[in-house]
């Protein structure tokens, strides 16, 4: 085998659950810029993305071809099964990107057959591998801020479902319009199970600074995608009817999620001040770290979308700020990456 594949068998290899995070990340900053008049920007971020999926997808591959027993092992450890469902997001936001930043509506809805089937294979076996489970860990050591990622796969597909029922028939928008309903009620209330055990976790056991990962930015990321969802389909639904009828409990129960967003932001600087700054845990690469990127930008989005679908202007001034600070952390968790990358080449 040539030193190439051996290099590539390695990543296959050693490939962490959560790497579609990246892809995540990539594309909900590529439709912010685009949002804000950076066309440019947000396409040169498309095609980046659509290299990082097919080589995540195509590395990903190798290892359920050839390190199945280890993939496997991933998917039913407690902590980081849910990982998984990192695939199903990234594949939505890209799919997103492909009507949001360069109109490839024809791709856009074939990437989304392959989210629905990701994530009704996913989703399910993950409960299932989790519920079944003989021995399980320590409670401490089960939950985190990934488990979220459930929420986030779910609404993701919300979101592209609403995004996809501005185009065909009447019939055919109310039908998506409908099933994204139903996905983002789906997704809100996983997050308020799913929060209420991660709080537990934070406030009521020991929480060590090196304990506090990236992936606990998904608490308020999934709030962000949830508000997104609730927004889209706050300005995508008909102006009669009964999805029209249901539209004040839709709008009260997004501006809810979008509050609860806000107020987690502070709380998480914090956190992290905590364990970088006064614990001195080391400031280094990660791929969990873009599950800090992917929030940042996709509470700089919701936002966007909650203005114009709520009415209430003056919240424009988040997104026209957050839009620099969301591509500011993609640059630094990007340079972390590539100085990651060279340095194992110049190690081998």
């Amino acid at each position: 085998m040539s030193s190439a594949a051996t290099r590539v068998m390695a990543r296959a290899r050693a490939v962490e659950p959560g790497s579609f995070a990246l892809v995540m990340a990539t594309g909900i900053v590529s439709v912010g810029l685009t949002q804000h008049g950076m066309p440019g920007l947000g396409r040169t971020l498309f095609w980046l993305n659509c290299v990082a999926y097919l080589w995540l997808l195509g590395i990903s591959v190798l290892r359920f071809i050839f390190y199945r027993r280890e993939m496997v092992a991933d998917f039913v450890a407690p902590g980081r099964g849910a990982g998984f469902l990192t695939l199903v997001a990234g594949t939505c936001v890209l799919a997103i990107q492909c009507l949001v930043v360069v109109y490839l509506p024809s791709l856009a809805r074939a990437i989304a057959v392959w989210g629905v089937l990701c994530w009704a294979v996913l989703i399910y076996l993950f409960f299932f591998s989790t519920m079944t489970r003989r021995i399980k860990a320590p409670f401490r050591r089960t939950i985190n801020g990934s488990w979220l990622v459930v929420v986030v796969s779910t609404q993701s597909l919300a979101v592209l479902t609403a995004i996809l029922a501005q185009d065909g028939t009447l019939e055919t928008r109310e039908w998506l319009l409908f099933a994204a309903m139903s996905l983002y009620l789906v997704g809100c209330a996983w997050y308020l199970i799913i929060i209420t055990l991660i709080t537990h976790r934070m406030v009521l056991l020991p929480l060590v600074a090196r304990e506090f990962t990236p992936p606990y930015w998904i608490n308020m990321g999934a709030l962000a995608i949830s508000a997104l969802a609730g927004s889209l389909i706050i300005l995508h639904a008909p102006l009669q009817g009964p999805l029209h009828d249901l539209l004040p409990f839709i709008k009260g129960f997004t501006l809810f999620y979008w509050a609860m967003a806000t107020w987690w932001i502070p709380l998480l600087v914090i956190l992290e001040l905590w364990r970088h700054v006064w614990s001195h845990v080391p400031v280094n690469y990660e791929v969990d770290d873009w599950d800090i990127v992917f929030p940042i930008g996709m509470y700089t989005v919701c936002t966007d979308a909650l203005s114009h679908a709520t009415g209430v202007q003056y919240l424009v001034l988040i997104p026209d700020i957050g839009i620099y600070v969301s591509l500011a952390i993609w640059l630094v968790v990007s340079a972390g990456l590539v100085y990651r990358l060279l340095g194992r080449r110049l190690r081998t």
